[in-house]
């Protein structure tokens, strides 16, 4: 019996949050992650990608480019390596010969590249105000507070502070400096486990639903045993008991995409789809997370899809440029996006093609535009929370 397999990849339907990514209508309830005011950039047009070839020609080997795998298809057509963030900032600092290093990704990660490759090597992020609304949820002065609010309850001593990739250096740096360590999505379970080894409780940043998730479906804890620290209010939000009793504390940070997930969401894909398998990122929240059949990072998810069978069905809960991605490079699968409405990271999606062949066409004419520099006391003690995740077993 021959089986057939619808491979179209079936865009999601004009909602209102649709139509507010095409700069036609308002939703009051969005958040910077994802809104994208006014008219998303055009495809690339024959123009801007020649340009971009013969600018990144002229530069040869003096340019290196990364692609973080959220990016518009345009952009990843043009970079040297893709991955997700750690991966690209140590492709980055294994490839010293490169004069430039033009990450198309958000800002914290342009950091961690900038902490990661020599003095003599320039990161460049092609536009500014791209940034990472998560990574914008924990500032310095916010978790040198809550530090305090942990030293008043008499806990601080136990307290291990392990900071999620996705922060800004400057979270990186006060958890290298308090003996912390930083995890990825694929390692937060070994990074817990370092961590409890070292003290009594998890300071975690800034990603509430991975530090959930993982501490209550990968290493046996209950949500009795994390509490949710809001830096908004006093003493966030929590009594001295509610610290003292804790395992995890959680900051209330979360990702504006994966956020978005619902429970119905994964209800209603199962509905329209028999048989379909559903997975999503761990940065979703943690029913959804309960409600899937699997859980893993952006590359276990790539991972997983390469090896899937032929003819098998799927449901990705994550970024939508990579779910279309990975649907276009399997038409042996049937691979939809696990909501219907559209769920861009606008923030990633801010280096279009435009803002790269401006970033390398200004390398060619000897300017270098968007230089990301991290100051050295603050490099110092965020490279000392990274290297001990890459001492991790």
């Amino acid at each position: 019996m021959t089986t057939t397999v619808d491979t179209s990849f079936a865009e999601p339907a004009a909602t209102p949050l649709a139509l507010l990514l095409l700069g036609r209508q308002a939703d009051p309830n969005s958040e910077r992650g994802v809104e994208c005011p006014g008219d998303l950039p055009p495809a690339s047009d024959p123009d801007l990608v020649e340009r971009a070839r013969a600018a990144k020609a002229k530069l040869g080997d003096r340019v290196f480019i990364l692609g973080h795998h959220y990016q518009r298809d345009e952009v990843i057509e043009f970079a040297d390596v893709t991955g997700d963030s750690f991966k690209l900032a140590r492709d980055a600092a294994a490839r010293p010969e490169a004069e430039y290093i033009v990450f198309c990704g958000v800002h914290f990660m342009a950091e961690s590249a900038d902490i990661l490759t020599t003095a003599a090597q320039q990161v460049v992020l092609p536009d500014l105000a791209a940034g990472c609304s998560m990574a914008d949820m924990a500032t310095a002065e916010q978790v040198a507070e809550c530090w305090d609010v942990l030293t008043e309850a008499g806990i601080a001593d136990t307290v291990v502070p392990v900071s999620y990739m996705n922060s800004s250096a400057d979270i990186k740096a006060f958890t290298g400096k308090h003996g912390g360590t930083i995890c990825t999505s694929s390692n937060a379970k070994r990074a817990l486990e370092w961590a409890f080894e070292q003290g009594e409780k998890v300071l975690f940043l800034p990603d509430q639903h991975l530090g959930r998730n993982t501490a209550v479906r990968d290493m046996g804890f209950s949500l009795d045993d994390c509490v949710l620290y809001n830096p908004h209010k006093p003493n966030g939000g929590l009594t001295v008991e509610q610290l003292r009793d804790a395992k995890m504390i959680l900051w209330r940070g979360h990702c504006s995409v994966h956020g978005r997930f619902t429970v119905d969401s994964v209800r209603e894909v199962r509905e329209r789809i028999p048989g379909v398998t559903v997975m999503v990122h761990p940065e979703c929240r943690h029913e959804v997370v309960a409600a899937a059949d699997e859980v893993g990072s952006t590359e276990y998810i790539i991972k997983a899809l390469d090896a899937a069978e032929p003819g098998s069905k799927w449901a990705i809960g994550t970024e939508l440029n990579l779910v279309r991605r990975l649907a276009n490079a399997h038409p042996d699968k049937e691979i939809v996006f696990l909501d219907r409405s559209v769920c861009f990271c606008s923030t990633m999606n801010r280096i279009d093609l435009p803002h790269l062949v401006w970033a390398l066409e200004s390398l060619v004419e000897g300017r270098v535009p968007n230089v990301i520099t991290v100051e050295p006391e603050t490099e110092k003690y965020a490279k000392a929370a990274l290297d001990r995740m890459l001492a991790l077993p």
